[in-house]
């Protein structure tokens, strides 16, 4: 077969990215930039608060994407109220006038097909391709991306397409990060707790440290990054953010929001009763512990 047949016709690696689910648009998910979401299938972790654990095991369901997309919308609107500029809110309104239709119908068949993954990544690049000029980025977000082999070449084709790259990660694999940072723009990393309590949320021994080393390589390159803690029940007084915050900001975090755990679709769904509202208590928070970040959100339900 020519290269150039060849170069239509066979699959990339990237073929290979288990995919849970797409969102075709979002304001919310890149800062500053219309995206759509990827959602990639599986994570080495089992966070008890997790709201996506549709996505954790590593084979894709048609049930996990449909859960994906509504999560998600759930997010944006808890999201929606951080004062988003008006300048994006105009472009997405106009965006969303010209491709809402087509997606949603495009992403409704995609979940809906028997005997196949519930997503392909072909999928994705046929509709990426019809949204040049329209949307900016691209976000790979899970489960856990970083999880997957075909994770790069996937990135490396979405910047081909001129979109800007996204990825929202725990931070599980800091080698395979530092391979990706050459092809992304931005970064949203979670950071769970301090180093040492990483294995009551995670279940994972050591996976402090490689979250917490994950941080350290992403502040060394100088790629856009926010970092967001979702506090799980027992590590979420007052006294423990404190510590987590000042530690952040003194490895040099300058972006940092805290997130309320959502209570649909828990893990464990006997957290719910003991989920603390972030929001009542964020003015003695900062009473205490005056904010040492250049931009701090608070995303409470």
């Amino acid at each position: 077969m020519s290269a150039a047949l060849c170069a239509s016709a066979c699959p990339s690696a990237a073929s290979g990215l288990r995919l849970g689910g797409l969102t075709p648009l979002t304001s919310v998910d890149y800062p500053g930039e219309l995206a759509a979401v990827v959602y990639c299938q599986g994570c080495p972790w089992r966070c008890p608060y997790c709201h996506n654990g549709h996505l954790l095991d590593a084979a894709a369901s048609h049930e996990g994407a449909r859960s994906a997309a509504e999560n998600a919308s759930r997010q944006r609107q808890v999201n929606g109220g951080s004062g988003e500029p008006a300048r994006q809110r105009d472009r997405e309104i106009q965006a969303n006038a010209e491709m809402q239709a087509n997606a949603e119908t495009q992403v409704q068949g995609e979940v809906q097909g028997a005997g196949q993954d519930a997503i392909t990544w072909a999928e994705v690049l046929d509709l990426l391709r019809t949204r040049r000029g329209l949307l900016d980025a691209v976000v790979f977000s899970g489960g856990e991306p970083t999880a997957q082999s075909a994770l790069a070449e996937a990135m490396a084709e979405v910047k081909a397409l001129g979109f800007k790259v996204g990825l929202h990660s725990g931070g599980p694999y800091p080698q395979r990060l530092a391979g990706l940072i050459p092809l992304i723009d931005w970064v949203g990393l979670d950071i769970k707790a301090l180093p040492g309590d990483y294995p009551r949320v995670t279940g994972v021994p050591d996976s402090g440290e490689a979250a917490w080393r994950s941080l350290r390589l992403l502040l060394e390159s100088g790629v856009e990054l926010e970092v967001r803690t979702t506090p799980m029940p027992g590590l979420d007084d007052d006294d423990y953010l404190q510590r987590l915050m000042r530690q952040l900001a003194d490895v040099g975090v300058t972006r940092y929001v805290l997130q309320q755990a959502q209570p649909d679709h828990l893990l464990d769904p006997s957290l719910r009763d003991q989920l603390r509202p972030l929001s009542s208590r964020l003015a003695h928070l900062n009473d205490r512990l005056p904010n040492p970040f250049q931009r701090f959100e608070l995303r409470a339900a």
